[in-house]
């Protein structure tokens, strides 16, 4: 697909730098020469001003709740890039239940820095450029991993923060663990005119997507999109292509975005991975994408499904 890479998160072209990792004199130097380089993070959430990312020197204040190590995310430019997790600052009044929501529009600002916010990315991606989109994905998901990884898997002693954060190294009996990306597929099925949507439990009310799911150990993207269909809706599926892929920090996915052939049309639904399913025409998915639909809601912008969805419909799947 052509315009594979143009979809949100994708095509940035951030230069990561691997041999700088280990050069703890060129990174000390970033870091310490007061330069705007490093992008503070809170529980998932990037430090923005007006739609651009926000990065503050190496002992900016900001940064005195984050835990000793800086992630180093790449060269960007002639700048070397860096993140930091602020997540144990805790604001004065937090609302709680806009946290646990499916789209997180609160913002939180710090006094150290009342100019800018922390948002969810989920609602500012596609506010961002591609080079900020992927520093930000990039930053979210690496910073997620070290927080859900803390403790050694051989061993159970907890780990250490090393190589600029790209591994973590075990004291107790020195084993090293790298950051994990889960292989998700989500796909296009079509049968003639018509598209497979469906919507799981929990989204928001009219809400319909791709179907997706996770691939397994041991097979194929092609298999895990067939397999994935029939569990959800029974609908068998020959023929599958792959489109386009897309990093999803949510927490650390990688989406394979594939069309698939669907061989019948009658679903059945897992009612515990779907809530509904049905097939929409063309003609009603154009109508949904521009908002005009009477019901349903499509996926959102920057969300690999939309940006599916919508060459589709353009024919520009080559």
């Amino acid at each position: 697909m052509r315009l594979a890479e143009t979809v949100t998160f994708g095509g940035g072209g951030l230069e990561r730098a691997a041999e700088l990792r280990g050069d703890q004199a060129a990174l000390t130097a970033a870091l310490d020469s007061g330069d705007p380089v490093v992008l503070p993070i809170w529980r998932g959430k990037p430090l923005m001003a007006g739609d651009a990312l926000q990065f503050v020197a190496g002992d900016h204040a900001i940064l005195a709740d984050a835990p000793p190590g800086r992630l180093f995310l790449g060269r960007d430019g002639e700048g070397l890039r860096f993140a930091a997790d602020i997540s144990a600052w805790e604001p004065e009044a937090v609302d709680k239940a806009a946290l646990d929501s499916f789209a997180d529009d609160s913002r939180q600002t710090h006094p150290a820095l009342p100019e800018a916010s922390f948002r969810e990315l989920r609602l500012a991606m596609v506010a961002l450029s591609a080079r900020e989109a992927e520093i930000a994905a990039t930053a979210k998901a690496m910073l997620g991993w070290h927080r859900s990884h803390r403790f050694c898997a051989k061993c159970g002693a907890e780990s250490r923060f090393d190589l600029a954060g790209w591994h973590r190294r075990c004291p107790s009996c020195n084993a090293l663990h790298f950051p994990r990306t889960d292989p998700v597929v989500i796909m296009l099925i079509t049968h003639g005119n018509d598209l497979l949507i469906g919507r799981s439990p929990g989204w928001p009310q009219g809400m319909y997507s791709l179907l997706a799911g996770f691939v397994e150990p041991g097979e194929t993207l092609e298999a895990a999109v067939r397999r994935e269909v029939a569990e959800e809706t029974a609908i068998r599926v020959g023929r599958v292509n792959y489109l386009s892929s897309q990093p999803w920090p949510y927490p650390s996915s990688l989406m394979f975005g594939c069309i698939g052939e669907a061989l019948s049309r009658e679903i059945t639904l897992d009612p515990v991975e779907l809530e509904d399913a049905f097939w929409i025409s063309r003609e009603d998915l154009v109508a949904a994408l521009a908002g005009h639909h009477p019901t349903l809601l499509p996926a959102r912008p920057g969300a690999i499904a939309r940006f599916l969805m919508e060459n589709w419909l353009a024919d520009r799947l080559d």
